[in-house]
Parts: structure tokens; C-alpha cells; sequence
């Protein structure tokens, strides 16, 4: 395995990584994606390019060519499981590496993260900001578990790997030009598209 910085890119990228795949995916998971994002860009125009950060198998990824199928996307992943499965489809650029340490050269009208913040070393997230905005032409999308201030809980039996925060706060703190557009919470217990109780967050950069 290739070195990395820190112990949670350690485990993403490794076994444990591997057995979440197995965890999470379904045809009701892509669903429920689809729900999520049509009420998300039904508030954003213009989108031509995304890219997500952690990515892992496309359920987010495949969503969105659903309902965008022109736009260009492109996932950045840590897992080489994930990143074999990420190649059956065509129309997903792939960036394999760390989130820390992926070497981008491109602009997109979408950057998302979707369930990976809670799970970065909070001593770098101020990487993980700086790309989401940098590499954001325009709109920047978070959705992630919420907490009004920073704590770290127990993971399947793990210490040091989930931290909960207000991390839409800290990045329109971090670049005051952003704006929050919308927000909202997915619940799961929802009859119909259940997601794992997270709060996403839409945010346009000024002009």
C-alpha cells in the first residue's frame, strides 16, 4: 500500500475501505441520491462539470449522470477497490490518491463531498477546504453529519476515525465571499428516499 500522511487515509485506503464497498451499494442507495441532488441543482443552473471528492464506488457520481447526463464528472478516490469498480463507467474521470494529496489541474462548476469531511483528519481539513473552493468555478456542495461545534465519535468500533462539526460554517468562514444558497436534512427513516441522517449545504462563489 502507498504511504500516507495521515492514520484515516490509512483506513479508507485499506481493508476497511474495501469492506465498506460491500456495505453500500444498492440500487435504492443510487435512488435516494437521485432524490437528493435533484432538490440540490433544482436550486443551481449551469452546471457542466463536477467533481467529488471521495467518490468511492459512483453511487453519487451515477446519480448525477442521471440527471445531468451531459455534464462531465469526475471522482477522486483513495481505495483501489473502489477505483477498479469506479472504471466500468465511461463517462467518470478518476483522480486515484488522496483527497491530501491529489494534484488537480482543472476547474469545475460543482465541487461535492459527500460522508468524507467527517472522516478527515481535522488537522487537515484545511487542505480539504482549500481544494473544494479552489477547485470550485462556481458552486460548492457539502453534505455530511452536523455538529454546532467539533467532537469525535466512536466508528464501528474505531476511535479517531469520525469527527463531527459545522464544516459548511468553517469554510464560509475560511472565504467570505461564499453564500450560502440552501440547505436542508436527510432523514432515514424517509418512507421513500432515506439517507444516513446528514445536512448538505449548497454554496455559490461571488463574482
Amino acid at each position: 500500500m502507498k504511504s500516507y500522511k495521515t492514520e484515516q487515509e490509512k483506513f479508507w485506503a485499506g481493508e476497511f475501505g474495501s469492506n465498506y464497498i460491500d456495505r453500500n451499494q444498492s440500487k435504492n442507495l443510487i435512488a435516494s441520491n437521485i432524490a437528493l441532488f435533484s432538490k440540490i441543482l433544482s436550486i443551481s443552473n449551469g452546471i457542466s462539470s463536477i467533481i467529488e471528492f471521495g467518490a468511492n464506488i459512483g453511487l453519487n457520481l451515477q446519480a448525477l449522470h442521471a440527471l445531468l447526463p451531459n455534464t462531465s464528472l469526475t471522482a477522486v478516490e483513495i481505495n483501489d477497490t473502489a477505483v477498479t469498480m469506479l472504471k466500468q463507467f465511461e463517462y467518470i474521470k478518476i483522480y486515484h490518491d488522496s483527497i491530501l494529496e491529489a494534484s488537480i489541474n482543472e476547474r469545475y462548476d460543482l465541487t461535492l463531498i459527500k460522508g468524507v469531511l467527517i472522516h478527515i483528519n481535522p488537522n487537515e481539513l484545511e487542505i480539504v477546504y482549500e481544494k473544494l473552493y479552489n477547485f470550485s468555478n462556481r458552486y460548492i456542495c457539502i453534505v455530511e453529519y452536523y455538529n454546532p461545534t467539533p467532537v469525535e465519535l466512536s466508528y464501528r468500533g474505531h476511535e479517531d476515525k469520525l469527527f463531527k462539526r459545522d464544516f459548511a460554517g468553517e469554510l464560509m468562514d475560511k472565504y467570505s465571499d461564499l453564500k450560502l444558497i440552501d440547505y436542508g436534512f436527510v432523514y432515514h427513516r424517509d418512507a421513500n428516499f432515506p439517507q444516513d441522517d446528514c445536512t448538505w449545504f449548497l454554496l455559490e462563489k461571488g463574482k
